[in-house]
């Protein structure tokens, strides 16, 4: 599912990705909690650091599976950045392009505090057809490759962490443990008045929203009165609830982005997922592992404008190519 975003994720032209990509890689990894958060909301900044040094574009990455897996053999600290591409293959739809609409409108347009401002029913409606959907989803073989590596290797004192753009949950669902939601949850409200934010998995999520949320275009809005749509149940508030996902508009929680950082400073393998490597920030994360000496393997359909700095490259469905890159190594221990 098409992951939700913040006022930095933008899709500049193909000259500009270049330069932008260009910038990245002139810095060392080093960067503070303050700069990424400045980075995710206002977009990407020159570095200011004299400990700069200039990265040379890596050679067209290797798609040597037997490479890739003796890299992987040695790995402590694996950092696993997934994108929307992986639970494409769940059948959960992204939102984008051609045909990426609900009803007459497509995800940027209510996915703002403006559109939920000016119309709370119909953005709940969006919502609820989304999480309805998500509830009859399963993870894929790539889903459940990652989370049965990380289970493997954490008994080895090996550690696997996944940063996700996705608000699906199915990393979770597979059985995921060291998770990082940079955008949010489908099943965590926010409450606008109390800031209260729960787990929720309630369907419907509340009951004024059953049977709404089709996506056919000449469904009419529910129109549903804002007092009938989700409310908060601490105790005397009653506020309104949104979904706790990032809105177009909105920052990234700096209290993940410091996790984040803190992951992809120690990795020592980084793996690229189902990501088009042009939403922001998350664009970035991968090529500045790459610009300190670490191994990056992009898995993922096509390539995309960061492939060329990246060791590994690995074309095709991430169901398909993910788990014979995961799977158990003939050096491991079998405990």
């Amino acid at each position: 599912m098409g992951p939700d975003t913040s006022r930095c994720r933008l899709r500049p032209g193909a000259a500009a990705e270049e330069l932008l990509y260009k910038v990245i890689l002139m810095s060392l990894f080093q960067f503070t909690s303050r700069r990424l958060v400045s980075q995710a909301y206002c977009g990407l900044k020159p570095p200011s650091s004299k400990k700069q040094r200039i990265c040379l574009e890596m050679a067209r990455p290797n798609s040597n599976m037997a490479d890739f897996r003796e890299v992987f053999a040695k790995a402590k600290h694996i950092a696993i950045i997934t994108g929307a591409g992986v639970s494409a293959e769940s059948g959960v739809p992204t939102f984008r392009g051609t045909g990426g609409y609900w009803r007459k409108w497509q995800a940027q347009e209510l996915a703002t505090p403006e559109a939920f401002a000016r119309n709370s029913s119909r953005v709940w409606e969006f919502y609820h057809y989304r999480r309805e959907l998500m509830l009859s989803k399963q993870p894929n073989p790539a889903h459940i490759a990652i989370a049965e590596c990380e289970a493997r290797l954490s008994k080895q004192g090996r550690s696997v962490v996944v940063i996700t753009q996705n608000i699906d949950e199915l990393h979770r669902k597979a059985g995921t443990k060291h998770l990082l939601e940079i955008h949010g949850s489908l099943f965590k409200t926010r409450c606008t008045s109390c800031g209260n934010v729960a787990k929720n998995y309630k369907s419907p999520i509340c009951p004024a929203l059953a049977g709404k949320g089709a996506p056919d275009p000449e469904i009419e809005d529910a129109k549903i009165p804002v007092e009938n749509l989700p409310r908060c149940e601490e105790q005397g508030c009653n506020g309104l609830l949104r979904p706790h996902v990032v809105w177009f508009g909105e920052t990234l929680n700096s209290d993940i982005l410091t996790e984040v950082e803190n992951e992809l400073e120690i990795c020592d393998l980084c793996l690229v997922v189902g990501t088009s490597s042009v939403v922001y920030p998350a664009a970035m994360f991968a090529p500045q592992v790459s610009a300190r000496g670490v191994p990056v393997a992009e898995f993922n359909m096509q390539a995309t404008p960061a492939t060329n700095r990246f060791r590994f490259h690995f074309p095709g469905p991430c169901g398909t190519t993910l788990p014979p890159a995961l799977a158990r190594h003939k050096s491991e221990i079998i405990s």
